[in-house]
């Protein structure tokens, strides 16, 4: 039997979604809130894992490496001009789109924090609004 344990953090952050075909392009920021779903069997104490491992783990590191950054991709036109003119740019290699960010935190993220625990990443939801939101799932 599977069971999971959630746990959501609310970052702020600017982006532009490169190519994009309307005002997206431009850019812009969000107050997004990130769910994070870990799954294992359950430990001794009958959990999953500690909500405050997933905190430690997973909410800080987008706390420590994405809050109030600008999240450009790194074949973004504008990315090298702006990255040149401010070093707290953050280039990903994705079109930082909710999608995509559900997407890179899901597979490059949550395997390499929860490296050692018996514990997987297997749902991560991105909420760019209250009413637009994201995932990518296992």
């Amino acid at each position: 039997m599977r069971y999971t344990a959630e746990r959501y953090h609310d970052i702020s952050c600017g982006h532009r979604v490169a190519g994009h075909e309307s005002k997206c392009k431009h850019l812009h920021g969000h107050n997004y809130r990130v769910h994070f779903t870990c799954a294992a069997g359950l430990d001794s104490l009958g959990r999953v894992i500690d909500f405050s491992v997933i905190k430690t783990k997973l909410c800080m590191w987008i706390e420590d490496n994405w809050d109030h950054r600008l999240i450009l991709w790194e074949q973004d036109p504008l990315a090298g001009a702006l990255r040149r003119l401010d070093d707290s740019v953050v280039l990903v290699p994705f079109n930082p789109t909710a999608e995509n960010m559900a997407g890179y935190l899901l597979h490059e993220l949550g395997p390499q924090q929860l490296e050692g625990t018996d514990v997987a990443l297997i749902r991560c939801m991105v909420e760019e609004t209250r009413k637009c939101a994201a995932s990518c799932e296992l």
